[in-house]
């Protein structure tokens, strides 16, 4: 069982993304809205069409998804970072173009600007953080050079 504050935090969070107006209906209409862009987009449809062969199935995980990060729905469990680490090609200008397309999406179904800016930061963060563990899963983890001090010269 979840522990009291973690608990306190996502009624917190759920209730401030219901003041904003963010209501399942909504996320649903914009994980359906996006997807549609996403499906006919030159650089990337090709990608998701390959990989995604029957889209009712995705859609549907994608709004448990978009739910649970946006009001705490809880419904999503997975790991997308699997998904993403079997596109072989996936960059940073991938993840890129996919945030313009959502940031598009947004004000075709959320009330303003305010719910528009609550989703849009937590794309930018899942983004981030998902081409953060692709470089570190391929290119291992960064060389951090350590300056010496003077104080450190025997």
């Amino acid at each position: 069982m979840p522990h009291a504050h973690t608990i306190a935090a996502r009624e917190e969070k759920a209730a401030h993304a219901e003041a904003l107006g963010i209501t399942e209906e909504r996320i649903s209409d914009l994980v359906e809205g996006f997807y549609e862009r996403i499906r006919s987009d030159a650089l990337l449809g090709p990608i998701f069409n390959e990989k995604i062969t029957n889209w009712p199935p995705h859609l549907a995980r994608m709004k448990d998804f978009w739910t649970s990060i946006a009001i705490e729905s809880g419904r999503f469990h997975g790991n997308p970072m699997i998904k993403h680490l079997a596109i072989p090609d996936i960059e940073r200008s991938h993840f890129n173009h996919w945030l313009a397309l959502f940031d598009q999406a947004l004000p075709e179904v959320m009330p303003n600007a305010a719910a528009c800016q609550f989703l849009s930061e937590r794309a930018a963060r899942i983004a981030d953080s998902l081409m953060t563990g692709i470089s570190i899963h391929r290119d291992g983890l960064p060389k951090i050079s350590q300056k010496k001090e003077i104080n450190d010269v025997a």
